[in-house]
């Protein structure tokens, strides 16, 4: 790596928390700065929270309109390589799609659009681009994750037959979006985060985790819908039954509404050899049994990982990785790839989520809901 590599910013501004993770995340492995940035619906808000992370007033930008096209008039040596978008759902696909027809790189949260029709538009803006599109699907840059994903595709675990996964929170248990706190209001809109609450929020985590892990698609859902805060129009919790493409049959509970919970992600795989099991709030164990040995626990640098999940260890055994950790995996990742491209080189399998998952993660989304409406009824994705 010649350089670090520049990155914008469109949200993220004061009082935002994925924008701060973000940012975090980017700088962990050094390979980032950040240089530019449209922080928030409002210029003056936007340049004092640029101003706030220490950037040149002239990078600090009003609109990421005026971002994007600025910074494609600038020299090669200075303007930003990619911009990192960090708004409610609703922003996403405007600034992604001007990015990219503009010459730059996206790194999108989740879900990635607002609507499917907008998902599958901006597929069809990357393909045309031939730039770098990676959606942060944080959890699968954990070590575990990568060791777990390795011991399935090698066979370890036999032929999957049973899935289960979980997320499950507890902060929406009351009605939070009366309130003045931003984060609960734009996630119960359906005009800025979409048909999905819950769905949108955390069950795509959920989606993308199992299929990420087991390598096989999901095939058919049957959901089941909760909408227990006053007046809310999108689910809150929801219980699912799901088919997968080899056969195997599955669950996904997921819930804003379960009192206690906290950051509840979790996921176990059964095989006709072995089965495993991970959780996102104990992030450093791996538990794996087996047909006939005994059980046997995974932990980051620890022994008897694969080279994926070696990859991804920073370091020494017994010091635990995190959320921040894995989040920052997906950006170590993305600017590996990127640097590749800068320098003429190709990489064969680029080790991120990508706009492809984002599609996934609306045809989640777009089958539960349409399920729910009919009852549950079994819905193709």
């Amino acid at each position: 790596m010649s350089r670090k590599l520049r990155m914008g910013m469109v949200g993220g501004g004061a009082g935002s928390f994925i924008g701060d993770v973000h940012r975090k995340a980017a700088a962990i492995d050094g390979m980032i700065e950040l240089v530019c940035g449209a922080f928030s619906s409002t210029a003056e808000k936007s340049i004092a929270s640029g101003l706030a992370l220490h950037l040149d007033k002239s990078r600090c930008y009003g609109t990421f309109e005026d971002m994007i096209k600025t910074e494609a008039t600038l020299p090669e040596n200075e303007r930003m390589d990619f911009v990192a978008i960090v708004t409610p759902n609703h922003m996403h696909f405007p600034p992604a799609k001007m990015a990219l027809e503009h010459g730059f790189h996206v790194v999108c949260d989740k879900p990635v659009t607002l609507t499917l029709e907008e998902a599958e538009a901006l597929q069809d803006v990357v393909e045309k681009s031939g730039k770098l599109f990676a959606l942060t699907h944080n959890y699968t840059g954990n070590s575990m994750v990568k060791q777990a994903k390795a011991m399935v595709a090698k066979g370890e675990l036999g032929t999957i037959r049973k899935i289960q996964a979980q997320y499950l929170q507890g902060w929406l248990s009351t009605s939070l979006e009366k309130t003045e706190q931003k984060q609960a209001a734009w996630r119960v809109d359906p005009k800025r985060s979409g048909i999905g609450g819950a769905l949108g929020d955390i069950g795509t985590h959920a989606e993308n985790l199992i299929e990420f892990i087991t390598g096989l698609k999901i095939e058919e859902i049957a959901a089941d819908l909760g909408r227990f805060g006053e007046g809310r129009i999108l689910d809150d919790d929801g219980n699912m039954l799901i088919r997968m493409e080899n056969g195997a049959k599955g669950t996904i509970s997921i819930s804003q509404i379960a009192l206690g919970e906290e950051n509840n992600l979790g996921i176990k795989v059964y095989g006709t050899k072995g089965s495993l099991e991970w959780h996102q709030e104990n992030p450093n164990e791996l538990i794996t049994r087996w047909l006939e040995e005994t059980k046997k626990v995974y932990t980051p640098n620890g022994n008897g990982l694969h080279d994926e999940a070696l990859e991804v260890s920073r370091i020494p055994a017994g010091h635990p990785e995190g959320y921040l950790e894995a989040f920052a995996t997906i950006y170590k990742n993305f600017a590996t790839h990127l640097n590749s491209v800068n320098e003429g080189k190709s990489i064969e399998k680029p080790d991120y989520p990508t706009i492809d998952d984002g599609i996934r993660g609306m045809k989640f989304i777009y089958a539960a809901v349409e399920s729910d409406k009919n009852n549950a009824a079994w819905k193709k994705i």
